[in-house]
C-alpha cells in the first residue's frame, strides 16, 4: 500500500533532494519550494530515513482538507483516527507552517489541533495524551496555504541531520544535510581527492568520509516511526542489516582538511574520533594563503568565515583576493568552491566564476561560487568561464 509523504529540506537542496530520492526508489516525485513530495510504501519511509543524506524529515501525509477557518481546521484534525496511530501514553507535540494563510494566529491554529489530537482521545479513551515540546513521541506537522490545510505525522523524530556525529561543534557550524547537497552540487564523489582548507569542526570532510565509506546516516539513532502502532519492525530490521552489511572499515581515503586554528582542528579529530573514521581524513594546521594542493588534482570545498562585525568584514576583504591568488598560483586543475553568505566573495576573489547556486543556511541567504583552476593553454580550449594559472 503506498502512502504520500514529505521531505523538507535546505533551499537551493530540492532537486539533489529528488534525485537521491529517486535512487532510494520513490516514486510520483514533486519537487516544490523547500521540499519534496513522493509516494511510496513504509518500508520505503524507513530506508529514507536511514540513508537519505539531504532530507531534514519524513512526513507522513495523513489528510489535506480544504478550510476557511479555525475551526475548518480543528474539525479536519479530529476526524482523523490518531487513536490507531499512537498510544494515549506517548507525547505530543504540534507544529504548524504557513504561506498566504489568512487566518490571523498560527498559535491559534497550533492549540487547535492540538485540542482536536486531545479531544479525540478524551472521547475514546478518556484520557488524552500529554504535551512535551522538548522531547516528543509524536511529532504533527500542519501545513496551510491559502485554502488548504495539510496535516503530516512526522517519521523521523529528531531532524535527520541530526546523525549523533558532532560532539564538537565551532559558533556556526553546517547542518549535515545542508553539507551532504553541497558535496552533491559540487559533483564529489568517493575516490574524488577533496581538500577543505578552512575546515572548522570539518562537516564536509565528515560527510565525505561516510559517503565514502557506506556508514548510512541514520545507523546509530532511533526514529519517530518506531513509535507509531504500524510499525513493521521486521521490514526495519531487515533495512537496517542490510545497511550495516555495506559499513567498510575505515581506511585511509583522499580527504583532506586544514585551518589556522589548532583548536579547531581539535575539534574535527573529536568529531571523527567520536564517528571511528579519524585515520580515514588527513588534517594539517596551515594557514590557508599556505595551502598547497594534496593531489595533482580535486575539489576545494570551504565555507569561509563571515564577518559580522566591521572590522572582521574589512579583514575579509583583504583575503579573498588572496585566496584568488593562492587558487591561480598553487591549485590548477582543481575545481575550487566557496559556500558562503558573504556575496562580496565573487566580486573580491578576482576569478571568474563558473556557476552560482543560490542557497540558504537556515533564514541565511548564501551562495555556492564554483571556479574552474584550468593551467595554461587549457584555457583557450575551455571557454571563458575558466581561469588561467
Amino acid at each position: 500500500m503506498t502512502e504520500q509523504f514529505f521531505s523538507p529540506c535546505p533551499r537551493g537542496l530540492e532537486q539533489v533532494l529528488a534525485d537521491e530520492l529517486t535512487e532510494l526508489g520513490a516514486a510520483n516525485i514533486t519537487v516544490t519550494e523547500a521540499g519534496v513530495a513522493f509516494r511510496g510504501d513504509f518500508a520505503l519511509c524507513y530506508r529514507v530515513n536511514l540513508l537519505c543524506r539531504i532530507a531534514s524529515r519524513v512526513l507522513w501525509q495523513v489528510a489535506k482538507a480544504p478550510y476557511r477557518s479555525e475551526d475548518d481546521v480543528y474539525k479536519a484534525a479530529a476526524a482523523l483516527p490518531w487513536t490507531d496511530w499512537f498510544d494515549v501514553h506517548k507525547t505530543i507535540v504540534v507544529s504548524v507552517n504557513a504561506r498566504k494563510c489568512p487566518l490571523r494566529s498560527l498559535d491559534f491554529i497550533t492549540l487547535r489541533i492540538k485540542d482536536a489530537v486531545c479531544d479525540h482521545f478524551r472521547l475514546r479513551k478518556n484520557e488524552r495524551p500529554s504535551v512535551d515540546t522538548r522531547d516528543p513521541d509524536v511529532r504533527i506537522f500542519a501545513f496551510l496555504d491559502e485554502t488548504t490545510v495539510t496535516i503530516y505525522l512526522d517519521t523521523s523524530g529528531e531532524a535527520l541531520f541530526r546523525r549523533g556525529q558532532r560532539p564538537a561543534a565551532t559558533d556556526a557550524p553546517l547542518k549535515e544535510n545542508l553539507a551532504a547537497g553541497i558535496l552533491r552540487l559540487a559533483g564529489w564523489k568517493p575516490g574524488i581527492p577533496l581538500y577543505d582548507p578552512m575546515c572548522g569542526s570539518g562537516t564536509f570532510l565528515l560527510e565525505a568520509a561516510q559517503i565514502s565509506l557506506d556508514i548510512a546516516p541514520g545507523l546509530d539513532r532511533s526514529f519517530g516511526f518506531e513509535r507509531l502502532r504500524n510499525f513493521q519492525s521486521d521490514v526495519w530490521k531487515k533495512i537496517k542489516d542490510e545497511a550495516e552489511a555495506k559499513r567498510q572499515a575505515p581506511h585511509r581515503l583522499p580527504i583532506y582538511g586544514s585551518d589556522l586554528y589548532g583548536d579547531t582542528l581539535k575539534l574535527t579529530r573529536m568529531n571523527a574520533t567520536f564517528l571511528g573514521i579519524e585515520e580515514a581524513i588527513e588534517l594539517k594546521q596551515v594557514n590557508v594563503l599556505e595551502a598547497s594542493p594534496p593531489t595533482s588534482s580535486g575539489i576545494w570545498l570551504t565555507n569561509p568565515p563571515y564577518g559580522v562585525r566591521i572590522g572582521e568584514q574589512e579583514e575579509l576583504a583583504k583575503l579573498y583576493p588572496q585566496l584568488g591568488d593562492v587558487l591561480k598560483r598553487r591549485f590548477a586543475g582543481w575545481q575550487a568552491f566557496f559556500f558562503t553568505a558573504d556575496l562580496r566573495l565573487a566580486k573580491l576573489i578576482r576569478l571568474q566564476a563558473s556557476r552560482r547556486t543560490p542557497l540558504f543556511n537556515g533564514p541565511l541567504e548564501c551562495r555556492l561560487f564554483e571556479y574552474r583552476m584550468i593551467a595554461g593553454s587549457a584555457r583557450k580550449q575551455s571557454g571563458s568561464d575558466q581561469v588561467e594559472s
